[in-house]
């Protein structure tokens, strides 16, 4: 498993001539130590003098933020999983129309098992943004320029999961499907990246 290698050993992999992990999988990373982020501002802060009566919504998010963590972490492995058949699946014979017809049909699936950890990590990454807007009024001062890294981290995650969906769905020839994710993840990116723009720019104000 990738998540089982050592920050130093999995860079090297990364760089290596593999097909993963590749920019799926370093996308869900990012996203998960963007939202490490959040959780440990929100450690920092619970039952400071200041946010005392904000206990309740730190342990929320500190709750929230692990669930979400987990699962991105697990995304890292899960891309590198999805995108091992489709790396196999253009490997396949095409010299007959047989063949071509059977490679084609092979790839579609792999395509559409492709697409679904880079939407995932879209989409838990987008909440995860969320969580960095709800801490921003909440962390003291000292650490706030950690909301800010964090919120850059799932900005660049958003936006390198994007590229990830549509790599895969330029290739399927699915139209409803296509339309379907490409609504989703443009919405997710859109908002994403206007709310991730918002919170850094007050965490700027606030440190200026």
């Amino acid at each position: 498993m990738l998540t089982q290698l050592s920050c130093r050993d999995f860079a090297a992999i990364l760089a290596a001539k593999k097909s993963v992990p590749g920019g799926g999988g370093a996308a869900a990373l990012v996203s998960a130590l963007g939202t490490a982020l959040n959780t440990m501002v929100a450690n920092f802060s619970i039952g400071k003098k200041k946010f005392i009566n904000n206990k309740e919504q730190h342990e929320d998010l500190i709750k929230r933020g692990t669930e979400l963590r987990e699962k991105l972490v697990n995304l890292v492995d899960k891309d590198a999983e999805c995108f091992e058949p489709l790396s196999k699946a253009y490997a396949m014979p095409s010299s007959t129309q047989e063949e071509k017809n059977k490679k084609e049909e092979v790839m579609q699936k792999c395509l559409k098992n492709a697409c679904s950890a880079p939407m995932k990590t879209l989409f838990n990454t987008y909440d995860a943004i969320m969580l960095h807007k709800e801490i921003q009024d909440i962390s003291s001062k000292n650490i706030i320029s950690d909301v800010g890294v964090g919120v850059q981290f799932l900005k660049a995650g958003l936006n390198s999961a994007y590229l990830n969906v549509l790599i895969n769905l330029n290739s399927i020839t699915d139209e409803k499907y296509v339309l379907e994710q490409k609504e989703k993840a443009e919405r997710l990116l859109s908002e994403g990246i206007k709310t991730a723009d918002e919170v850094y720019d007050k965490v700027v104000k606030i440190l200026s």
